[in-house]
């Protein structure tokens, strides 16, 4: 895979929480001498205990909400105070009567758990979840207010993004400038973050958490995580199963496949939700732009793609709109079928040379704001995250065998290239050096809810059943319908069946099919 693809591929792996959140701004409040929180006290290493010990103070800060900051070992196999890094975290307490925290996660990897809560905290939580716990984010490490990944300034990154090579797709011109794009972004992560850069891993924000569940004084997390939020609740199923309480993950991922399988489901998964908004569109608008006929629908955009392939256009910024630019704003309209009229004009516009639905939906999914700066670090963190969770692939005949299959997965979307790979991770500062991937068993643990929507592009419903399969005592709910992830979509069924859960433990005996 090329550079840009690589990208585009492991951006749309995340949740759709990412495009849901807004930054906010934060004014704390005098700390209040009573807001303090009472850590379990339970038995760990002698030197983990500064940090299962410590004692939150949260001040108040708008919106109802009391904020606090945690200190975490960087490397959590060699603890030391010289290199503690920060966790941002913040909660809404309990409206009614308290049975503990309900901790959350709207995916990512890169996701604002901080801002989740502050900025989103109904769709985070049901009004009857708030009243019976402290709902908490925090933002994992890499991330927004936490210790965090910095590599570009907003021009730079803007380039990195957006650039474009000046020699022809697939020379070998053009190759060593999409590598080189990579060798440098990657350098410049590490002068800008440090060390900090090679424990970014989703296992060391999972110690993270069983950090926080004992430092709020919870004996079990209690955890409802979306997306890339399932792969933090399953992991931490995983490896601390006698410490779960209640834990719902919701757009379920497979940990047991590849990086490879998980970028060829997805581009299947978002092959199948454009077909299902093609099938859709005639009926449902009337300023549809296709026919119905989805062959010749998808034959359209294919041609939209090659042809801004061959000759990207300007917006009025400057900025160059490729295929590539077509691809991630067509994929961000697809997480939700609320987003679907955004696909009527992005086409509509895309025929006509209209930049400007292409960058808004691009924009917004990089959380790029109007005046050309980005709001947070989402895009950085992603990568720095992704590539040190997954092996990366270098063999130049398994490379070409798996262009060959993405191929097929989407023709009318995915653009061929020379077998290079992801350039972004094989140029990495840190490598994968965790154990060879495999299926997680929980073995030990009460039961889980496994939540997973069969119209799901992202995180596509084949990874809830599996996860499902894999994990001893999950119980599989399925939603029906479109778009990534179910809870707090306004379903009804799968918010009854997710709160009795997590509110009175009820455990459904079958799937409820909502």
């Amino acid at each position: 895979m090329n550079t840009a693809h690589a990208r585009t591929t492991a951006l749309i792996a995340t949740g759709s929480a990412l495009l849901l959140l807004l930054s906010g701004c934060f004014n704390f409040g005098i700390l209040q001498p009573d807001n303090t929180t009472k850590p379990t006290g339970e038995d760990v290493p002698a030197a983990l205990v500064p940090y299962y010990t410590q004692v939150l103070d949260w001040a108040d800060c708008d919106n109802g909400m009391q904020c606090a900051t945690a200190k975490a070992p960087m490397d959590w196999s060699n603890p030391s105070p010289e290199t503690d890094i920060e966790l941002a975290v913040v909660r809404h307490p309990a409206t009614g009567t308290k049975q503990g925290s309900l901790f959350t996660n709207p995916g990512g990897p890169g996701a604002s758990g901080f801002d989740f809560v502050y900025d989103s905290l109904d769709f985070a939580a049901s009004a009857d979840l708030q009243a019976a716990f402290d709902v908490v984010g925090w933002d994992p490490r890499g991330v927004g207010r936490s210790s965090a990944v910095k590599c570009y300034e907003a021009p730079e990154l803007d380039a990195f993004i957006f650039g474009l090579p000046k020699a022809p797709r697939g020379t070998q011109a053009w190759i060593d400038e999409v590598t080189q794009s990579s060798i440098d972004f990657g350098k410049a992560c590490l002068e800008n973050t440090g060390e900090l850069l090679q424990f970014i891993d989703t296992q060391s924000t999972v110690h993270d958490l069983d950090m926080l569940r004992a430092v709020v004084g919870d004996p079990k997390l209690n955890y409802l995580g979306y997306s890339y939020g399932s792969d933090i609740g399953s992991y931490y199923v995983e490896n601390f199963p006698d410490k779960v309480g209640r834990l719902v993950v919701d757009g379920a991922t497979d940990s047991s496949i590849s990086v490879f399988e998980v970028g060829l489901v997805q581009t299947k998964g978002f092959q199948r939700a454009l077909e299902n908004y093609l099938k859709a569109c005639p009926d449902l608008f009337d300023d549809c732009p296709f026919t119905g006929d989805l062959t010749a629908d998808l034959a359209t955009i294919r041609g939209l793609y090659d042809r801004y392939d061959a000759s990207p256009v300007a917006a009025p910024d400057g900025r160059m709109m490729d295929a590539g630019v077509l691809d991630i704003a067509m994929s961000m309209a697809l997480y939700s079928q609320d987003s679907w009229p955004f696909l009527n004009d992005l086409f509509s516009e895309a025929q006509d040379g209209v930049t400007d639905t292409a960058f808004f939906l691009a924009d917004y999914y990089y959380s790029r704001d109007t005046d050309g700066t980005y709001a947070d670090n989402s895009l950085e963190a992603f990568l720095a995250i992704y590539c040190v969770d997954y092996p990366v692939e270098t063999d130049p005949t398994v490379l070409a065998e798996q262009e060959v299959l993405l191929e097929q997965a989407s023709p009318t979307t995915y653009r061929p290239s020379p077998p290079i790979g992801d350039t972004t991770c094989i140029n990495w500062p840190y490598q994968y050096q965790g154990p060879p991937i495999a299926a997680l068993t929980g073995k030990g643990a009460p039961p889980v809810l496994v939540v997973s929507t069969t119209g799901d592009p992202a995180t596509p419903y084949e990874w809830g059943v599996a996860l499902a399969d894999q994990l001893e005592s999950a119980v599989l709910i399925t939603f029906n319908g479109e778009g990534h992830t179910a809870y707090g979509q306004g379903n009804e069924c799968i918010t009854s069946t997710v709160d009795q859960y997590l509110l009175k433990g009820v455990v459904p005996t079958a799937d409820p099919n909502c």
